[in-house]
């Protein structure tokens, strides 16, 4: 259970710095300066093309170490970056490209006169990003997010590789020590099938919500 906990805290931290860096990215790729939709394009190229595995062993061997060495090179002494912020940002860079997709294709899908109308009427950016874009992109981007919370929750098991002891690392550890593989293992991937269908319900009571006043799915086809 505390394995599990641990794995709960890593995939909201992740997924939520991802959804801000998808904010951030699909405004850049479709508002941005020619050298702001570059950037970000490479990103989400470079991110979506490496295997995950390797992107937690870049980034949270190397990034560590990139920052001691910027560190001392500032008259810092070398820290020790804590397990659970390391696992959170390397995760949430990871869904941070994701992310930036899905939300460029539901910002696309919001009828362009809703977008034109807030500018006639004179909203700032931010203004129009809080009360026209995040709203009206809601419905056509939860599934896709929701998507992405799940692989969050299962990506966490990554970090076993790197000795961060969530639910997949504690199991393997509990199994070693008992050597009762059978009974551990399929005890974590109950907790993970639990982990997932509660997920599911708060999804779906978050898709019905975003599609109030909507005409049901059935009718959209």
């Amino acid at each position: 259970m505390r394995g599990l906990l641990a794995s709960v805290g890593i995939a909201c931290g992740s997924f939520g710095l991802g959804l801000l860096i998808g904010i951030c990215g699909a405004y850049g790729k479709l508002y941005g300066s020619p050298m702001v939709r570059d950037l970000f394009g490479l990103y989400t190229t470079v991110v979506r093309a490496v295997p995950e595995l390797v992107l937690i062993l870049l980034l949270y061997f190397a990034g560590t170490d990139l920052v001691n060495r910027l560190l001392t090179l500032m008259g810092y002494a070398p820290v020790d970056i804590n397990g659970l912020i390391a696992g959170i940002c390397v995760l949430g860079v990871v869904q941070g490209a994701y992310s930036t997709e899905v939300l460029r294709g539901a910002i696309l899908a919001i009828p362009q006169g809703q977008i034109e109308a807030a500018r006639a009427y004179g909203m700032s950016p931010a203004l129009q990003l809080r009360r026209i874009t995040l709203p009206a992109m809601a419905p056509f981007a939860i599934p896709g997010l929701a998507n992405l919370w799940l692989i969050a929750t299962k990506d966490t098991a990554l970090l076993a590789v790197v000795g961060f002891n969530e639910l997949t690392q504690t199991t393997r550890l509990a199994a070693g020590a008992t050597k009762a593989y059978f009974t551990f293992f399929i005890a974590a991937g109950v907790l993970y099938l639990a982990l997932t269908l509660v997920s599911n319900l708060i999804i779906s009571r978050f898709e019905r919500y975003s599609r109030r006043g909507m005409p049901p799915l059935a009718e959209t086809r």
